[in-house]
């Protein structure tokens, strides 16, 4: 039986044998889209291809896509476990082609395919056609496909729209035919919602352009864009119509029931359905960078998360779970896709974590909900209130308490839901809602029409001459800057590096060739129009700069050169890092300013005195080796092979450029296997490591869930701020009259002699305050209340903290009886209470603080009946306090 591991390596190399480039499948998260929460479908990394705003060097490609569905339009959250095709995850098996074959050659793909490679019998398939494709239609005849089997569809289902306006198209779908013995009916049927008759290939004929008024027109360039879902056609080809009776499921599904022992039988099977697919999708999502958190796509990793928790919840589990199974995905699907086995610590790290924090509420949350549940009629909906208060409170997300109440036959009051939570949602809606200047990405678009991508010479030069071929004023092109005037300038060629990678842009000055007095300050440095642009953001400070003209482009060496320094170091501190934490550290940021540099990483928890102090000298150690730093051009399969560090999500050409540093024997890294730092990188470095002087980090701080951040100097920042920190340490062995050697034993002696006479100063207040010294409101003597010794005290001198021990005493010295103590703090009052242990059936010590601080302007108190605390904000009425005290004895 072919396992999905061979069924996807079936469909990638059948069409890597039709001059299809196999493109690894982007992250979850969208590149391109800022509007769209996760990638759902193979095309989204290819949109700008389609769309004509990017240009690739192929155009023929195939993959086999991550996809999540489990927020906003596209959500299967809700049906995932209870169906045998719903799932949070998928992958979607894809081909491509941007202007190259088109409906023949795609048709025929697809059926060469299922019928010769995957063997599918040809009378088990049925076809779809848009209704007016006549030519997709006589393609499925000459290939004998009988015309009863041919079905025309006239509805949205078979043809396709990227949006109101944009590229559009029919499509043509094959389905295949469980058989009778499933109910069920063909495409276009009453019965069609069946499980009978499934889809499984879906092909879309970009050919047209929709306009805002509902008029179309061909595209100059026709494409194909397919989708075809593992885990469907997995199912069909190992004999099942269920998704879940694949062997990866049954695998997963066989972890959870040993992790739960929980047999994966009868009514228990749904939960280790819903577990096994959201493993799926939180592990994957982890992998490419998302965290769990209370707004945006981390919301959604939680609800999956959570929701998961739940159902292992209903099996009896006691321990956190989704973690053990981690291993079992990873032994699944770990070569397909090597970013999860990368990314195994850091994701297991974090399910455990989530599920620890989620089980300390999660059984006070379903005893709310029972509660609520209990007082309700048959079959009325829970209030939105009810809802909102287990969201709120116990971190239940609104579909895990919906689906808790499924099983109950009841729904949840969802306007009342959203209501109540009208000022949060309308925050994750603004979150999420996309940005982006339209009219700037137009106007880029306009300037690479009329001009070459900018040539970047910066690399080996920090001054060049080139021609100016644009300029950018107020999202306009204009034909020249006058002195005064703010733009962005383009040239053919320039040295000045653009903003990216997480190395700032560079500033210097752009100077006319044929009168250098009239020049520009560059202030910023930019890619735009797909990065193909690098624009310089400029004001003129003197003359006119005007397109066409030739000018002299210099970048500020001094900031260049610090930049530099501070970007090389970022490398040697992400090895660092992977060394001293393990292979899960991955970068997921960087700053690399002329000040200071910025780095962060995968990690789930702050780094020790000593994790630091590890990757700072060995940092540092790679500096002093003063080896060079060397740059490659060669493939990704290259770099990877070599041990390149690649910054996942990042888009890749056929060409990239590995930057490598240090030699470490052994490390198994470069051509020789003895490269220490190896990664892809656009940015600009030092020649030698030495070059970047010293590096001083300044600690580590949480940037985001699962994500620390490391800020630190190089180069003559770092020695300025060692000799600042030396200067310090002097002034401080001055003020001791010790050598700096001596400085921290000495300040730990005087802490420890502060610490001590802290205690010692307590213990006195304590002493003075029992023996009725001055300030303490006379003696401490027991009066008779209803038969009960009862000791009162107003005191000053003391603090709140001292009432406790305070109140032993008294109720030691009495043997039997209640104590009432009251703190003058500067006005206000802090106030204790104490019975012993044979009165506190009588009185109880809360009763006695809460009576008193009514008294005094404040307002509860508690504690334990033996022992009470309270506040209050006036300690004027302290002798009404007392007596109200006294009446509760007396009561």
């Amino acid at each position: 039986m072919a396992t999905l591991n061979d069924i996807r390596s079936t469909f990638l190399n059948y069409f890597a044998k039709q001059g299809h480039t196999i493109v690894d499948s982007s992250p979850l998260v969208p590149r391109n889209d800022p509007t769209l929460m996760f990638v759902n479908s193979g095309m989204v990394q290819f949109k700008n291809l389609f769309t004509g705003l990017e240009t690739r060097d192929y155009n023929r490609a195939t993959t086999a896509q991550k996809c999540v569905r489990a927020g906003g339009k596209h959500n299967d959250l809700d049906n995932v476990g209870y169906t045998a095709r719903h799932h949070t995850f998928f992958e979607m098996l894809g081909n491509f082609s941007f202007g190259d074959y088109f409906k023949e050659e795609a048709i025929t793909f697809a059926w060469e395919l299922i019928t010769k490679e995957y063997g599918i019998p040809k009378d088990k398939l049925y076809t779809t056609v848009y209704h007016t494709d006549d030519e997709a239609y006589n393609i499925w005849k000459k290939l004998g496909v009988p015309e009863e089997r041919i079905i025309r569809i006239a509805t949205s289902d078979n043809f396709w729209q990227m949006g109101p306006t944009g590229p559009c198209g029919p499509c043509t779908e094959i389905f295949y035919d469980h058989g009778d013995h499933i109910w069920g009916g063909p495409p276009g049927s009453p019965e069609e919602d069946g499980d009978r008759f499934i889809e499984i290939w879906n092909v879309v004929f970009m050919q047209n352009e929709q306009f805002e008024d509902g008029s179309m027109k061909a595209l100059d360039m026709q494409s194909i864009d397919t989708g075809m879902g593992l885990e469907r056609i997995g199912a069909l080809l190992q004999g099942s119509h269920d998704n879940y009776d694949t062997d990866l499921f049954k695998t997963l599904i066989e972890a959870s029931a040993h992790a739960t022992s929980v047999e994966p039988y009868g009514d228990k099977n749904v939960h280790h359905r819903v577990i096994a697919d959201h493993l799926r999708s939180t592990s994957f999502l982890i992998a490419d960078g998302v965290m769990p958190s209370n707004d945006g796509r981390g919301y959604v990793l939680r609800r999956i998360m959570r929701r998961a928790m739940r159902h292992a919840h209903l099996l009896g589990a006691k321990d956190p779970v989704m973690h053990q199974l981690v291993p079992s995905l990873v032994g699944q699907m770990g070569q397909a896709y090597p970013e999860l086995g990368q990314a195994q610590a850091m994701i297991e790290e974090t399910l455990l974590l989530e599920e620890t924090r989620f089980k300390q509420t999660l059984d006070r949350g379903l005893k709310l909900l029972d509660d609520e549940v209990s007082g309700l009629d048959e079959g009325a909906q829970l209030s939105g209130e009810a809802a909102f208060k287990l969201y709120d409170t116990y971190g239940f997300p609104l579909d895990l308490t919906q689906d808790a109440l499924r099983e109950q036959g009841r729904e949840v009051d969802t306007d009342g839901f959203t209501a109540a939570m009208e000022q949060q949602k309308a925050k994750a809606r603004a979150a999420w809602s996309g940005s982006g200047d339209a009219a700037d990405s137009t106007v880029w678009f306009d300037v690479l029409d009329g001009a070459e991508p900018t040539d970047f010479l910066g690399y080996d030069t920090e001054k060049a001459e080139g021609q100016i071929l644009a300029l950018v004023a107020d999202g306009k092109l204009v034909d020249s800057l006058a002195e005064g005037a703010t733009g962005w300038v383009v040239t053919n060629q320039t040295p000045f590096y653009a903003e990216s990678g997480g190395q700032v842009g560079d500033e210097g000055v752009i100077r006319r060739l044929e009168n250098r007095d009239d020049a520009a300050a560059v202030s910023d440095t930019r890619k735009f129009a797909d990065s193909k642009i690098i624009a310089h953001k400029v004001t003129v400070s003197k003359g006119t700069l005007a397109t066409g003209e030739a000018v002299e482009l210099e970048v500020g060496h001094g900031r260049r050169s610090t930049i530099r320094a501070n970007h090389s170091a970022t490398h040697l501190l992400h090895e660092a890092l992977r060394n001293a934490l393990g292979d899960h550290v991955a970068q997921r940021g960087s700053l690399n300013a002329p000040d200071r540099l910025r780095f962060d990483f995968s990690h789930g928890k702050a780094l020790s005195a000593a994790e630091l102090s590890q990757v700072e000298a060995e940092v540092n150690a790679y500096i002093r080796q003063n080896s060079s730093v060397s740059t490659r051009i060669m493939t990704p399969d290259d770099a990877r092979a070599i041990g390149a560090q690649a910054l996942f999500g990042e888009k890749y050409g056929d060409e990239v450029r590995v930057v490598s540093m240090g030699q470490q024997s052994g490390s198994g890294k470069g051509s020789d296997g003895s490269t220490y730092s190896l990664e892809l990188c656009g940015g600009t470095h030092v020649r030698q490591t030495g070059d970047i002087g010293a590096f001083v980090s300044l600690g580590d701080s949480a940037s985001s869930a699962g994500v620390r951040r490391i800020e630190a100097l190089t180069g003559q920042a770092a020695m300025d701020y060692l000799s600042e920190q030396s200067a310090a340490l002097s002034t401080v062995a001055g003020e001791l009259k010790a050598p700096v050697s001596e400085v921290p034993a000495r300040v730990k002696a005087l802490m420890d002699e502060r610490k001590a006479l802290t205690n010692e100063v307590a213990q006195l207040r304590r002493e003075l305050a029992m023996a009725g010294g001055a300030g303490q409101g006379g003696g401490a003597e027991s009066t008779d209340v209803n038969g009960v010794a009862f000791v009162a005290q107003v005191l000053t001198g003391v603090s709140g903290k001292d009432l406790p021990a305070l109140i032993d005493e008294h109720k030691s010295r009495i043997g039997s009886g209640a104590v009432l103590l009251i703190v003058d703090a500067g006005g206000k009052a802090a106030v204790a209470a104490g019975v012993t242990a044979d009165m506190t059936g009588k009185v109880s010590a809360v009763d006695l603080v809460k009576a008193a601080v009514v008294e005094l302007g404040g307002k509860g108190g508690g504690g334990r009946p033996d022992m009470a605390q309270g506040g209050a904000k006036d300690v004027a009425n302290a002798d009404a306090a007392i007596k109200a005290a006294q009446a509760v004895i007396g009561g």
